[in-house]
């Protein structure tokens, strides 16, 4: 369904994205760690879900799935490190639900495998690595980047 710019679904990925950013800032993880912590069940879940959890308060989600998920305080703080400007969840959603998109319709799988796919990838570090470019590069060249499984 179309109800704007882009589709619901697309919406529900972009919040999936953002809310894995959100909890992984929370509980200084890697979105990596985050991202297999929550599991494919959960992750299905935020995402069939996302229009729902969108409406509430993405501190009380976190805290659900946080505490659902068992997952614990981790030493990897990307935001306190930055040297620059501090992307928000929102903006990293973003850049991942983009890859993501393009990975699923590239290897022809589902989009909640994608996206465990791609946060286990080479480029996930680089993509929070908030030092570096990677996060607001051309999203064409992160994904070449991801296909070639190496940066460009």
């Amino acid at each position: 369904m179309q109800t704007g710019r882009e589709s619901q679904k697309d919406n529900d990925l972009f919040f999936t994205c953002s809310l894995i950013d959100y909890i992984a800032r929370k509980t200084t993880n890697t979105r990596v760690d985050t991202v297999n912590a929550l599991g494919k069940e959960r992750l299905e879940k935020i995402y069939e879900l996302a229009d729902i959890y969108h409406s509430d308060n993405i501190d009380r989600v976190s805290e659900d799935f946080i505490e659902e998920a068992h997952i614990k305080k981790g030493s990897f703080d990307n935001v306190s490190e930055c040297g620059y400007s501090i992307p928000t969840h929102w903006d990293i959603g973003k850049v991942y639900k983009r890859l993501i998109k393009q990975a699923a319709e590239y290897e022809k799988i589902g989009i909640i495998d994608a996206l465990i796919k791609v946060y286990n990838s080479f480029i996930s570090p680089k993509i929070d690595d908030y030092n570096s470019s990677v996060y607001y590069e051309n999203p064409s060249y992160i994904f070449e980047s991801y296909r070639e499984n190496m940066m460009l």
